[in-house]
């Protein structure tokens, strides 16, 4: 007997724009980020105890030079999409290939890389936008003798704080060297860190109740899918920094002072309540969704509860309706002259028997 042959399904699969891959040689320096209309602005501070200078400038020869300056000088540029200025002002402080490639590639994940000179690091810049959304910011660092260079995308950042510092000579900024201006720097990041985990707590919160409320709104599990998104991309970026800042505390290098270990040390100790603040609410986050199964189900049983308790007392009454309802040429209680009243009486007893019945176990 033959056997029918079955027909190969062939499933259809959405078109899924490829992502765009690079090949090109090491060091080559390429821009893999979206920000590609920015223009490249400096923001150059050069201070001492005694001695603050800023200059702000679109100009990248304005940052040549200070590397014989007798002052700490932070140079912050905003920009990454002009790679030929990140590439003279990488080969003016005779910065590796790689790391030129490193400073523009956006999808870099956060580390550090020891070289003689100087360190390079990268990290993420974490906060909400005033409409809510959640941005990721790639930010790369070099810390040489007595200068540190930030590389951002684009203009806006969680510094002011420590500009206002460098101003007005407050705290110890003016009074150390540039490996504690590296620790302010990173100090702001991760404390901005907290204001991000506390503004997807509230969010959570938010969920939460809603999903408590009679009313559900169908969007909530577009928010919930959102919330996973957003944890993601923050554990991405806190996980590999925990690592970098335990590297620095432990880094012998003639780059930082043994005074500024101590803060590097409790600047772990931060990122490390960051990290573990992130599983916590990405297991809360996860639990959202099987909560609002669990809270629709509960909501359709108490439907099928009514249902059924309404088909439990109406049963024994169309029982009743369909006897005297048969065609039956001789049924005794049809002659009877009060039959149907005393039909509608016991259908009424039964009624309320059964609601009593229902009530007393709690069904109602």
């Amino acid at each position: 007997m033959a056997t029918k042959k079955r027909k190969k399904r062939h499933f259809k699969i959405p078109h899924i724009k490829k992502p765009v891959i690079h090949n090109e040689a090491p060091g080559t320096v390429t821009y893999t980020g979206k920000k590609a209309n920015q223009s490249t602005k400096l923001e150059i501070i050069d201070y001492s105890k005694d001695h603050y200078r800023r200059v702000d400038t679109e100009s990248i020869e304005d940052a040549f030079g200070f590397e014989t300056s007798e002052h700490i000088t932070w140079i912050n540029i905003n920009g990454l999409n002009n790679t030929k200025e990140i590439e003279r002002l990488g080969e003016y402080y005779n910065l590796h290939p790689l790391i030129q490639e490193d400073i523009v590639s956006t999808n870099q994940r956060p580390k550090m890389d020891e070289y003689p000179e100087y360190l390079y690091i990268v990290f993420k810049m974490l906060h909400y936008s005033d409409e809510g959304e959640f941005i990721n910011e790639h930010i790369s660092m070099v810390v040489g003798k007595d200068y540190v260079t930030t590389f951002q995308e684009a203009d806006g950042d969680v510094w002011d704080g420590l500009r206002d510092r460098l101003e007005n000579s407050k705290g110890r900024v003016r009074n150390a060297g540039a490996d504690y201006l590296m620790f302010a720097l990173l100090d702001a990041i991760v404390d901005n860190y907290f204001s991000v985990i506390e503004t997807l707590s509230s969010k959570i919160e938010f969920i939460e109740d809603q999903l408590f409320d009679d009313d559900i709104d169908e969007d909530i599990t577009q928010d919930i899918q959102i919330l996973k998104k957003e944890i993601l991309r923050i554990r991405r970026a806190v996980v590999p920094l925990r690592e970098v800042i335990n590297r620095l505390e432990k880094i012998d290098s003639e780059l930082i002072e043994a005074r500024t270990q101590n803060y590097i040390r409790d600047l772990y100790d931060h990122i490390i309540q960051v990290s573990e603040s992130v599983d916590i609410y990405r297991e809360m986050i996860w639990g959202l969704m099987d909560m609002y199964m669990t809270t629709i189900s509960n909501k359709m049983n108490e439907v099928m509860k009514v249902l059924t308790i309404m088909a439990s007392i109406f049963i024994p009454l169309t029982f009743m309706a369909g006897i005297y309802g048969m065609n039956f040429e001789y049924i005794p209680e049809l002659k009877y002259k009060y039959g149907y009243f005393v039909l509608w009486g016991a259908m009424i007893l039964v009624f309320f028997g059964l609601l009593y019945y229902f009530k007393k176990k709690k069904w109602l």
